[in-house]
């Protein structure tokens, strides 16, 4: 029993990505390594190769991340700044109306 218990755990971990945590494509159990621009989603090796993705532009998953962050962070900063600038807006307006 206990044996069965442990090879269910494996096989869980194994499906979740095993101990690295990494995602696994549902279609071929392989790793996403690959992102498609086209589709924005991640793709396994095999997938690329595969007609629904041949033609579409992909670039590896990291690489696409590191691609979202910079847009994420340049888009905090705008906000910030906006922020920033209508704080100082109601300060202002504030005192005008005291």
């Amino acid at each position: 029993a206990k044996i069965i218990e442990i090879a269910k755990r494996l096989s869980l971990r194994a499906a979740n990505g095993g101990a690295r945590g990494e995602r696994l494509c549902q279609k071929h159990r392989e790793a996403l390594k690959l992102f498609c621009e086209e589709d924005g989603t991640p793709i396994c090796l095999v997938c690329r190769e595969s007609q629904a993705h041949r033609a579409h532009p992909v670039v590896p998953v990291e690489e696409a991340a590191e691609e979202d962050k910079e847009k994420f962070q340049a888009h905090v900063k705008i906000l910030k700044d906006r922020r920033e600038k209508l704080l100082g807006l109601k300060t202002t307006e504030e005192g005008k109306s005291l």
